[in-house]
């Protein structure tokens, strides 16, 4: 299966999703982050990802007759590759941004079934803003911009930080 394949299905997405951050969680974490998600179609899924070396083991432990493993993205098999990008045609890459869009709006859908939402309180915002930006000019934005958001990319999780998802699109406009 094609990296492709693999991360865009919509339950391994947000199964991805979860695990941003650098995070370590058992299934048991995982079903409690994705009730919605039914418990076998979970551990297949994650089995899909562990086989396509998305997910990798990080501990195991015996409990009650059976083991319990801990998991961690990996990384570096958790985006699809310029090259693998390349070779996608054009509705391989429409079916691939609507997964990315269903997945954003279930995120946003979750966000607004919270008991209490305060958008300004929880910083939450979305946008769309016009550059008139040369092709350099682009490549210097998207440097900086990489080299601020690597930086917070660093930061533990800690209980006075609030884990927030960051998701941007980027196409010419017209």
């Amino acid at each position: 299966m094609s990296t492709a394949d693999l991360l865009l299905h919509p339950v391994r997405l947000r199964i991805v999703q979860v695990f941003l951050g650098d995070r370590e969680l058992t299934t048991g974490q995982l079903r409690d982050e994705l009730p919605e998600v039914p418990t076998a179609s979970l551990y297949r899924h994650v089995a899909t990802l562990v086989e396509g070396e998305v997910l990798q083991v990080v501990t195991e432990r015996k409990v009650r007759g059976t083991f319990e493993r801990t998991y961690r993205l990996n990384a570096v098999n958790a985006r699809v590759s310029g090259e693998e990008a390349a070779t996608m045609n054009a509705e391989s890459h429409r079916r691939a941004f609507m997964t990315f869009v269903a997945a954003l709006l279930g995120d946003y859908d979750r966000y607004l079934a919270r008991a209490e939402v305060d958008l300004a309180r929880d910083r939450v915002g979305y946008q769309q803003l016009a550059l008139n930006l040369t092709d350099a000019e682009f490549d210097e934005l998207a440097a900086e911009v990489g080299e601020v958001i690597r930086r917070r990319l660093a930061l533990p999780s800690a209980p006075d930080r609030t884990r927030r998802l960051w998701s941007t699109v980027v196409m010419p406009a017209g």
